[in-house]
Protein backbone atom coordinates (compact mmCIF):
# COMPACT_ATOMS: atom_id res chain seq x y z
CA UNK A 1 0.00 0.00 0.00
CA UNK A 2 1.42 3.36 -1.04
CA UNK A 3 1.83 6.04 1.60
CA UNK A 4 0.34 9.41 0.84
CA UNK A 5 2.96 12.07 0.24
CA UNK A 6 3.04 14.77 2.90
CA UNK A 7 2.35 18.15 1.39
CA UNK A 8 4.96 20.85 1.93
CA UNK A 9 3.39 23.85 3.70
CA UNK A 10 2.80 26.72 1.30
CA UNK A 11 4.92 29.85 1.34
CA UNK A 12 2.66 32.89 1.58
CA UNK A 13 3.55 36.09 -0.26
CA UNK A 14 3.15 39.16 1.95
CA UNK A 15 3.17 42.37 -0.05
CA UNK A 16 3.42 45.81 1.53
CA UNK A 17 2.45 48.71 -0.69
CA UNK A 18 4.53 51.81 0.06
CA UNK A 19 3.67 55.18 -1.44
CA UNK A 20 6.04 58.17 -1.59
CA UNK A 21 6.27 59.75 1.87
CA UNK A 22 5.60 56.44 3.61
CA UNK A 23 6.21 56.10 7.35
CA UNK A 24 9.22 53.80 7.38
CA UNK A 25 8.18 51.80 10.46
CA UNK A 26 4.82 51.00 8.84
CA UNK A 27 6.85 48.94 6.36
CA UNK A 28 9.86 47.73 8.33
CA UNK A 29 7.94 46.79 11.49
CA UNK A 30 5.61 44.21 9.93
CA UNK A 31 8.42 42.93 7.69
CA UNK A 32 10.59 42.19 10.73
CA UNK A 33 7.74 40.31 12.41
CA UNK A 34 7.15 38.11 9.37
CA UNK A 35 10.90 37.58 8.87
CA UNK A 36 11.28 36.51 12.50
CA UNK A 37 8.36 34.11 12.04
CA UNK A 38 10.38 32.45 9.26
CA UNK A 39 13.29 32.07 11.69
CA UNK A 40 11.20 30.79 14.59
CA UNK A 41 9.25 28.40 12.37
CA UNK A 42 12.40 26.99 10.80
CA UNK A 43 11.22 27.51 7.23
CA UNK A 44 10.20 30.24 4.77
CA UNK A 45 6.54 30.58 5.69
CA UNK A 46 6.50 34.10 4.26
CA UNK A 47 7.90 35.53 1.04
CA UNK A 48 8.17 39.28 1.64
CA UNK A 49 7.80 41.98 -1.01
CA UNK A 50 7.74 45.77 -0.89
CA UNK A 51 5.63 47.17 -3.73
CA UNK A 52 5.96 50.66 -5.22
CA UNK A 53 3.45 52.60 -7.27
CA UNK A 54 6.07 53.66 -9.83
CA UNK A 55 9.60 52.60 -10.82
CA UNK A 56 12.49 53.84 -8.70
CA UNK A 57 13.19 54.09 -5.00
CA UNK A 58 10.64 55.33 -2.48
CA UNK A 59 11.49 58.34 -0.33
CA UNK A 60 10.02 57.90 3.15
CA UNK A 61 8.75 60.63 5.47
CA UNK A 62 12.07 60.54 7.36
CA UNK A 63 14.08 61.01 4.17
CA UNK A 64 15.40 57.45 4.07
CA UNK A 65 14.84 55.65 0.79
CA UNK A 66 13.39 52.20 0.17
CA UNK A 67 14.31 50.05 -2.81
CA UNK A 68 11.09 48.20 -3.71
CA UNK A 69 10.95 44.61 -4.95
CA UNK A 70 8.14 45.19 -7.44
CA UNK A 71 5.98 47.86 -9.05
CA UNK A 72 2.19 47.47 -9.12
CA UNK A 73 2.05 47.23 -12.90
CA UNK A 74 4.59 44.41 -12.98
CA UNK A 75 3.37 42.09 -10.23
CA UNK A 76 0.48 39.70 -10.69
CA UNK A 77 -2.15 40.45 -8.00
CA UNK A 78 -3.12 36.78 -7.87
CA UNK A 79 0.31 35.95 -6.42
CA UNK A 80 -0.37 37.98 -3.26
CA UNK A 81 -1.67 36.13 -0.22
CA UNK A 82 -1.77 39.17 2.08
CA UNK A 83 -1.59 42.83 1.10
CA UNK A 84 -0.89 45.59 3.61
CA UNK A 85 -0.91 49.28 2.70
CA UNK A 86 1.54 51.33 4.75
CA UNK A 87 0.55 54.79 5.93
CA UNK A 88 2.22 58.17 5.77
CA UNK A 89 1.94 61.34 7.86
CA UNK A 90 0.00 63.04 5.06
CA UNK A 91 -2.11 60.05 4.01
CA UNK A 92 -5.38 61.97 4.38
CA UNK A 93 -4.23 64.48 1.76
CA UNK A 94 -2.84 62.01 -0.80
CA UNK A 95 -4.85 61.64 -4.00
CA UNK A 96 -4.51 58.18 -5.53
CA UNK A 97 -4.50 57.85 -9.30
CA UNK A 98 -6.74 55.39 -11.12
CA UNK A 99 -3.91 52.92 -11.66
CA UNK A 100 -3.34 52.52 -7.92
CA UNK A 101 -7.06 52.46 -7.07
CA UNK A 102 -7.80 49.78 -9.65
CA UNK A 103 -4.82 47.70 -8.55
CA UNK A 104 -5.94 47.85 -4.92
CA UNK A 105 -9.44 46.73 -5.86
CA UNK A 106 -8.11 43.88 -7.95
CA UNK A 107 -5.77 42.62 -5.23
CA UNK A 108 -8.48 42.93 -2.57
CA UNK A 109 -10.77 40.77 -4.70
CA UNK A 110 -8.27 37.91 -4.95
CA UNK A 111 -6.03 38.07 -1.85
CA UNK A 112 -6.75 35.92 1.18
CA UNK A 113 -6.31 39.03 3.35
CA UNK A 114 -5.77 42.73 2.81
CA UNK A 115 -5.43 45.65 5.15
CA UNK A 116 -3.65 48.79 6.27
CA UNK A 117 -1.27 50.18 8.85
CA UNK A 118 -1.92 53.61 10.36
CA UNK A 119 -3.04 56.17 7.74
CA UNK A 120 -2.98 53.51 5.04
CA UNK A 121 -6.68 53.15 5.84
CA UNK A 122 -7.27 56.32 3.81
CA UNK A 123 -5.92 54.55 0.72
CA UNK A 124 -8.26 51.60 1.22
CA UNK A 125 -11.10 54.07 1.72
CA UNK A 126 -10.26 55.83 -1.53
CA UNK A 127 -10.55 52.48 -3.30
CA UNK A 128 -13.98 51.87 -1.75
CA UNK A 129 -12.71 48.96 0.34
CA UNK A 130 -13.83 50.19 3.78
CA UNK A 131 -17.55 50.82 3.29
CA UNK A 132 -19.60 48.95 5.86
CA UNK A 133 -16.46 47.62 7.54
CA UNK A 134 -15.29 47.71 11.15
CA UNK A 135 -11.91 49.50 11.07
CA UNK A 136 -9.32 51.42 13.04
CA UNK A 137 -6.51 53.86 12.27
CA UNK A 138 -4.19 56.22 14.15
CA UNK A 139 -6.11 58.05 16.88
CA UNK A 140 -4.98 61.45 15.58
CA UNK A 141 -6.73 60.98 12.21
CA UNK A 142 -9.59 58.70 13.29
CA UNK A 143 -12.26 61.42 13.19
CA UNK A 144 -10.96 62.59 9.81
CA UNK A 145 -11.24 59.06 8.42
CA UNK A 146 -14.79 58.74 9.76
CA UNK A 147 -15.79 62.04 8.13
CA UNK A 148 -14.20 61.10 4.81
CA UNK A 149 -15.81 57.62 4.77
CA UNK A 150 -19.06 57.83 6.76
CA UNK A 151 -20.10 54.24 5.97
CA UNK A 152 -17.30 52.73 8.06
CA UNK A 153 -17.69 51.52 11.66
CA UNK A 154 -14.71 53.08 13.40
CA UNK A 155 -13.06 51.88 16.61
CA UNK A 156 -10.65 54.70 17.47
CA UNK A 157 -9.29 52.87 20.53
CA UNK A 158 -8.43 49.52 18.93
CA UNK A 159 -4.81 48.52 18.27
CA UNK A 160 -5.92 46.42 15.31
CA UNK A 161 -9.26 45.19 13.95
CA UNK A 162 -10.31 42.14 11.98
CA UNK A 163 -13.39 42.22 9.76
CA UNK A 164 -13.62 39.27 7.39
CA UNK A 165 -10.63 39.43 5.06
CA UNK A 166 -9.91 43.04 6.06
CA UNK A 167 -7.32 43.90 8.72
CA UNK A 168 -6.60 47.45 9.91
CA UNK A 169 -4.04 48.64 12.46
CA UNK A 170 -3.66 51.80 14.49
CA UNK A 171 -0.64 54.07 14.36
CA UNK A 172 2.89 53.06 13.38
CA UNK A 173 4.03 50.46 15.96
CA UNK A 174 0.57 48.88 15.86
CA UNK A 175 1.69 47.44 12.53
CA UNK A 176 3.87 45.06 14.54
CA UNK A 177 0.86 44.02 16.63
CA UNK A 178 -1.17 43.37 13.48
CA UNK A 179 1.62 41.38 11.84
CA UNK A 180 2.00 39.29 14.99
CA UNK A 181 -1.75 38.57 14.97
CA UNK A 182 -1.44 37.41 11.35
CA UNK A 183 1.45 35.13 12.30
CA UNK A 184 -0.70 33.64 15.07
CA UNK A 185 -3.51 33.06 12.55
CA UNK A 186 -1.17 31.29 10.15
CA UNK A 187 1.44 29.52 12.27
CA UNK A 188 -0.11 29.24 15.71
CA UNK A 189 0.20 30.78 19.12
CA UNK A 190 3.52 29.17 20.05
CA UNK A 191 5.48 30.59 17.12
CA UNK A 192 3.80 33.98 17.51
CA UNK A 193 4.79 34.10 21.18
CA UNK A 194 8.37 33.22 20.30
CA UNK A 195 8.42 36.01 17.71
CA UNK A 196 7.13 38.49 20.31
CA UNK A 197 9.77 37.35 22.79
CA UNK A 198 12.59 37.69 20.27
CA UNK A 199 11.46 41.17 19.21
CA UNK A 200 10.88 42.26 22.84
CA UNK A 201 7.26 43.25 22.20
CA UNK A 202 3.95 42.49 23.87
CA UNK A 203 2.28 39.32 22.63
CA UNK A 204 -1.04 41.05 23.38
CA UNK A 205 -0.57 44.75 24.06
CA UNK A 206 -2.49 45.88 27.17
CA UNK A 207 -5.05 48.62 26.65
CA UNK A 208 -5.92 50.49 23.48
CA UNK A 209 -4.87 53.68 21.71
CA UNK A 210 -6.56 56.07 24.12
CA UNK A 211 -3.71 55.71 26.59
CA UNK A 212 -1.39 57.36 24.02
CA UNK A 213 -3.84 59.97 22.79
CA UNK A 214 -3.88 63.55 24.01
CA UNK A 215 -6.93 64.30 21.91
CA UNK A 216 -10.07 64.82 23.91
CA UNK A 217 -8.24 66.44 26.81
CA UNK A 218 -9.91 69.47 28.33
CA UNK A 219 -9.34 72.55 26.17
CA UNK A 220 -11.49 75.69 26.53
CA UNK A 221 -13.88 76.39 23.67
CA UNK A 222 -17.04 78.37 22.99
CA UNK A 223 -17.75 81.99 23.86
CA UNK A 224 -15.61 83.92 26.34
CA UNK A 225 -17.91 83.41 29.35
CA UNK A 226 -17.90 79.63 28.82
CA UNK A 227 -14.12 79.53 28.37
CA UNK A 228 -13.67 81.38 31.66
CA UNK A 229 -15.77 78.72 33.39
CA UNK A 230 -13.74 75.95 31.75
CA UNK A 231 -10.45 77.50 32.82
CA UNK A 232 -11.74 77.75 36.38
CA UNK A 233 -12.69 74.05 36.36
CA UNK A 234 -9.26 73.07 35.04
CA UNK A 235 -7.51 75.20 37.66
CA UNK A 236 -9.71 73.91 40.52
CA UNK A 237 -10.64 70.30 39.61
CA UNK A 238 -11.38 69.31 43.22
CA UNK A 239 -14.11 71.95 43.69
CA UNK A 240 -17.83 71.29 43.48
CA UNK A 241 -18.72 71.96 39.85
CA UNK A 242 -22.45 71.42 39.78
CA UNK A 243 -24.39 73.10 36.99
CA UNK A 244 -25.93 75.66 39.37
CA UNK A 245 -22.52 76.88 40.53
CA UNK A 246 -21.02 76.91 37.03
CA UNK A 247 -24.03 78.78 35.67
CA UNK A 248 -23.76 81.40 38.43
CA UNK A 249 -20.09 81.90 37.56
CA UNK A 250 -21.10 82.53 33.94
CA UNK A 251 -23.98 84.80 34.97
CA UNK A 252 -26.60 82.58 33.33
CA UNK A 253 -29.55 80.52 34.45
CA UNK A 254 -28.69 76.80 34.93
CA UNK A 255 -30.98 75.73 32.09
CA UNK A 256 -29.65 78.30 29.63
CA UNK A 257 -26.06 77.59 30.69
CA UNK A 258 -26.40 73.83 30.20
CA UNK A 259 -28.03 74.25 26.78
CA UNK A 260 -25.48 76.84 25.63
CA UNK A 261 -22.54 74.81 26.93
CA UNK A 262 -23.59 71.67 25.09
CA UNK A 263 -24.25 73.61 21.88
CA UNK A 264 -20.94 75.51 21.82
CA UNK A 265 -18.56 73.09 23.56
CA UNK A 266 -20.00 69.86 22.16
CA UNK A 267 -20.53 68.06 25.46
CA UNK A 268 -22.43 68.51 28.71
CA UNK A 269 -20.87 70.48 31.59
CA UNK A 270 -20.62 67.24 33.59
CA UNK A 271 -18.71 65.50 30.77
CA UNK A 272 -16.30 68.45 30.50
CA UNK A 273 -15.71 68.40 34.26
CA UNK A 274 -14.89 64.69 34.12
CA UNK A 275 -12.58 65.24 31.14
CA UNK A 276 -10.75 68.03 33.00
CA UNK A 277 -10.40 65.91 36.11
CA UNK A 278 -9.02 62.95 34.16
CA UNK A 279 -6.56 65.27 32.38
CA UNK A 280 -5.32 66.46 35.77
CA UNK A 281 -5.14 62.88 37.02
CA UNK A 282 -2.98 61.91 34.05
CA UNK A 283 -0.48 64.65 34.85
CA UNK A 284 -0.40 63.74 38.54
CA UNK A 285 0.12 60.07 37.74
CA UNK A 286 2.92 60.88 35.31
CA UNK A 287 4.81 63.26 37.57
CA UNK A 288 3.89 62.47 41.18
CA UNK A 289 4.09 59.64 43.68
CA UNK A 290 0.69 59.97 45.32
CA UNK A 291 -1.48 56.87 45.57
CA UNK A 292 -4.62 56.69 43.39
CA UNK A 293 -6.73 57.51 46.46
CA UNK A 294 -4.84 60.78 46.94
CA UNK A 295 -4.97 61.57 43.22
CA UNK A 296 -8.74 61.02 43.31
CA UNK A 297 -9.14 63.59 46.09
CA UNK A 298 -6.88 66.11 44.35
CA UNK A 299 -8.90 65.79 41.13
CA UNK A 300 -12.38 65.97 42.69
CA UNK A 301 -13.39 62.31 42.44
CA UNK A 302 -15.35 60.86 45.36
CA UNK A 303 -12.93 57.97 45.79
CA UNK A 304 -10.31 55.86 44.01
CA UNK A 305 -12.97 53.61 42.48
CA UNK A 306 -14.76 56.58 40.88
CA UNK A 307 -11.42 57.79 39.51
CA UNK A 308 -10.72 54.32 38.15
CA UNK A 309 -14.03 54.07 36.29
CA UNK A 310 -13.68 57.55 34.76
CA UNK A 311 -10.04 56.90 33.85
CA UNK A 312 -10.79 53.62 32.10
CA UNK A 313 -13.67 55.28 30.25
CA UNK A 314 -11.52 58.18 29.02
CA UNK A 315 -8.05 56.63 28.71
CA UNK A 316 -8.69 52.91 28.26
CA UNK A 317 -6.46 51.65 31.10
CA UNK A 318 -6.56 51.88 34.89
CA UNK A 319 -4.69 54.64 36.78
CA UNK A 320 -2.30 52.02 38.19
CA UNK A 321 -1.49 50.67 34.72
CA UNK A 322 -1.08 54.18 33.35
CA UNK A 323 1.35 55.18 36.11
CA UNK A 324 3.38 52.02 35.61
CA UNK A 325 3.96 52.91 31.96
CA UNK A 326 4.23 56.67 31.98
CA UNK A 327 5.47 57.84 35.38
CA UNK A 328 8.69 59.86 35.30
CA UNK A 329 11.66 58.51 37.17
Amino acid sequence: MLKARSQKPATRTIAILALPGVQLLDVSGPLDVFAEANVQGGRESYHLRVIATAPGDIRSSSGARLLPDDVIGHMHPEAIDTLLIAGSPNAAQVQLNDLVVNWLRRVASTARRYGSVCGGAFFLGAAGLLDGKHVTTHWAVAEQLARAYPLIRLDADAIHVRDGRLRTAAGVTAGLDLALALVEEDLGRDIAKRVASQLVMFFKRPGGQLQFSRQGEAAPSGRSALQQVQRFIAAHPADDHGVDKLAARAGLSPRHFARLFRHEVGMTPAAWVETARVSTARRLLETGRNAPKQVAVQCGFANADTLRRAFVRRVGVTPAEYRKRYAHG
